[in-house]
């Protein structure tokens, strides 16, 4: 098999229409609710079987997670954005992908599957993360088990040990800043497939149901164990003390819900509606031989380098009349990065969420 860099393909809507209606969209979609399934009524702690490919998969995520203490963030406390030592960190990263990979897979393989891999932690040069870096992720793990490195007998220890090993660390660490956040008309400024994931765990529960997540009780004892839990815990963490009718109100509507099956089922939907189908996200992701999509269009590497595109000054439709994005609004700043952190203790200073 030959292999590729990946390359970002969509740009205009109807790029990312040809996309939803692909191989492409159908196999990476169908190994999220595959994941899904995998976790339905699971705790986090939950007792499991390492293959050696998993474990070697953990062992180099516990490496990056060092790195980071080797490469503490700067004295930055007087801002509240993206801490700029993460581009020390994304460069280390980048530089020794191949070292990382090659034990797992293929040399050949390595530049094509190691794109997946560096933008799976963040943008370099906003210093920021969002649902498009979560999604790189899962396509780094997608390649994996293309080349037969994961299987899906590991589908349930892909989530609860390894999704759920990557998930926070550097946010909290370089403060980075949300991509594209929806503000309170989003479910987290970060990430959306815990929610998925966690609300799979909770689909049974006897006692925790979609209302507990107003119980402050439940939320910081169960939080540990339930990704959905740990979600509403975080934005507990770095909201104000206001309640998540006014921070949070789609997961206060959501909280309504009789059941998590209800809840799942609207999750899967609102995944493939707010983040698979939604360009400013979608624009960002690449394509190679592994996940291969030949629709759209190459965009070039002299285009912006976090957008895909040219900006079109003037305001005025392309020759194509093909509508580009308004994707690079000013900084948002990190709700972390209200948080006081000293060297040994993170304290929480919560955000005001206006």
């Amino acid at each position: 098999m030959s292999f590729s860099v990946p390359v970002k393909r969509i740009g205009t809507k109807a790029h990312l229409e040809e996309f939803l209606k692909s191989n492409a969209y159908e196999e990476y979609i169908h190994y999220i609710e595959r994941l899904n399934e995998a976790v339905k009524n699971l705790k986090i702690e939950t007792e499991l079987e390492l293959s050696k490919n998993t474990e070697r998969i953990l062992n180099m995520l516990d490496l990056l997670i060092s790195w980071i203490q080797e490469i503490p963030p700067v004295e930055n406390s007087k801002s509240r954005f993206g801490n700029p030592s993460f581009r020390l960190f994304y460069d280390r990263l980048s530089n020794s992908a191949g070292d990382l990979l090659k034990d797992l897979v293929p040399e050949e393989a390595i530049p094509e599957v190691s794109t997946y891999l560096c933008e799976s932690f963040g943008n370099k040069a906003r210093i920021d993360y969002g649902t498009g870096h979560e999604a790189n992720f899962m396509a780094w793990l997608l390649c994996l088990e293309k080349l037969n490195v994961l299987e899906q007998k590991d589908d349930t220890v892909v989530v609860l040990r390894i999704f759920v090993k990557v998930m926070r660390h550097l946010q909290f660490e370089y403060w980075l800043e949300p991509a594209g956040s929806h503000g309170v008309w989003g479910l987290d400024d970060y990430h959306f497939l815990p929610f998925l994931f966690g609300s799979s765990q909770l689909l049974d529960h006897k006692y925790i149901k979609p209302k507990s997540i107003h119980d402050k009780d439940v939320v910081d004892q169960f939080h540990q164990s339930y990704m959905y839990l740990a979600c509403i815990h975080f934005i507990n963490s770095v909201k104000t003390t206001a309640s998540l009718r006014w921070h949070s109100p789609m997961l206060d509507d959501i909280s309504a819900c009789k059941t998590w099956a209800k809840v799942n089922q609207g999750m899967i939907k609102m995944y493939k509606a707010e983040v698979l189908a939604k360009l400013p996200i979608m624009q960002h992701f690449m394509f190679g031989s592994l996940i291969s999509f030949d629709g759209g269009q190459v965009m070039s590497a002299e285009l912006d380098s976090h957008c895909g595109h040219v900006h079109n000054t003037d305001n005025q439709e392309t020759e194509n009349e093909q509508e580009y994005p308004e994707c690079c609004g000013i900084p948002v700043p990190s709700a972390i990065a209200a948080a006081a952190v000293s060297k040994n203790t993170s304290i929480f200073r919560p955000l005001p969420f206006d």
